[in-house]
């Protein structure tokens, strides 16, 4: 048995499907993986997401220590409640985690980060803070619910009281709030609009019962795969890790190169790629014809070298096979991908494949 979040109980009356997602008994889907994810896509659906792991930073010392610690630079945020997204990085630029942190005022920051990486985040965090005047506090008391899809704010709404809503009328896109005993943002990991609803684990029960009742279905975690790669959002542990870092991972624009002396951690090491220039890059590909790209299915540049892909599924939204794959420097718009021997075309194009449930493809691809 493996860790479980507070609505563990609910997925089971609910009829899902569980696995082990990161030592958590989680749902993988509640019955049709491919209904749920158009079940984001055109209305709205619910994430139990209380596996992530959220860390408090307080202290007068926090943006300096953040400034040092992630490669994108927390002294852009100048509203509170405003978020940035960001690679925290080993020395040699490796990606130990990616993350999203909140600036909720200039002593306190919320981050949270991936559950399969919480350990060494945290030790990795602990140990760069020593010289800082910053506390760092990590909530596994608070549970957390995402809440995605074209109809997924109206629907949250519902759900709150009248002063409660009234915040979330105000509230930007890559912002958060705190609202009674919840802490709202309106990010995601689909490419649609909604929330993340951090709240106390006593509460969560209440709210996915609530949002159940005004129509919100509940959504696992093979849905949620497929939407963040429609969307066009890298995936820790197979997109990016510690050996390959955001100038090879299509996350070059997450790096807040000025002002030039902020040193912030892996720097260097990033400077140093980027003048000798990094010989792979993350692009996104469609299959030409029938098939399913499947994670580490060889690539083939004619001319140019081989690649691997590292993300790769059926886009449920498109009806194509779709992937990121890490392929040479050189690659241009076309490619072949190995499936048992047998080499079929692709097409290399831009991310997202999709965004606000539209598909952002060549009309030609």
């Amino acid at each position: 048995m493996g860790n479980r979040t507070p609505l563990y109980n609910m997925h089971i009356e609910m009829g899902a499907k569980i696995v082990d997602f990161a030592g958590w008994d989680m749902p993988i889907n509640y019955g049709s993986q491919i209904e749920e994810h158009h079940q984001v896509r055109e209305d709205a659906g619910m994430f139990d997401v209380s596996h992530m792991t959220v860390v408090d930073l307080n202290g007068p010392g926090v943006v300096d220590f953040l400034r040092k610690l992630l490669a994108n630079d927390v002294a852009r945020l100048k509203q509170e409640g405003k978020a940035i997204y960001s690679c925290m990085l080993n020395n040699e630029g490796g990606v130990i985690d990616d993350l999203i942190v909140y600036y909720m005022n200039s002593k306190w920051f919320r981050m949270v980060v991936n559950s399969s990486t919480r350990e060494k985040d945290l030790d990795w965090i602990k140990k760069q803070v020593v010289d800082f005047d910053v506390q760092i506090s990590e909530r596994p008391e608070l549970a957390m619910i995402a809440v995605q899809g074209p109809n997924a704010i109206a629907k949250v709404k519902q759900v709150m009281d009248a002063s409660v809503a009234a915040l979330l009328d105000s509230l930007g896109v890559f912002f958060a709030v705190e609202a009674g005993d919840y802490f709202v943002g309106r990010t995601g990991y689909t490419g649609e609009d909604g929330y993340e609803i951090i709240l106390p684990e006593a509460s969560a029960e209440k709210l996915w019962n609530d949002l159940s009742e005004v129509g919100v279905e509940p959504i696992g975690l093979g849905a949620r795969d497929t939407l963040r790669l429609e969307a066009g959002m890298n995936l820790y542990g197979a997109d990016m890790d510690e050996e390959i870092g955001p100038l090879e991972a299509g996350l070059s624009w997450t790096v807040a190169w000025e002002p030039a002396d902020r040193d912030f951690i892996g720097r260097k090491s990033l400077e140093d790629l980027r003048e000798k220039k990094p010989a792979r890059k993350l692009v996104g590909l469609v299959l030409e014809g029938k098939g399913v790209f499947r994670n580490h299915q060889k690539i083939v540049v004619a001319g140019v070298g081989e690649g691997e892909i590292t993300s790769g599924s059926f886009s449920p939204t498109l009806d194509k096979a779709i992937a990121f794959a890490r392929v040479p420097a050189d690659t241009g718009s076309e490619c072949s991908v190995d499936m048992r021997g047998r080499l079929l075309p692709a097409r290399v194009v831009k991310v997202p494949f999709v965004r606000n449930g539209k598909s952002c493809l060549p009309e030609d691809v």
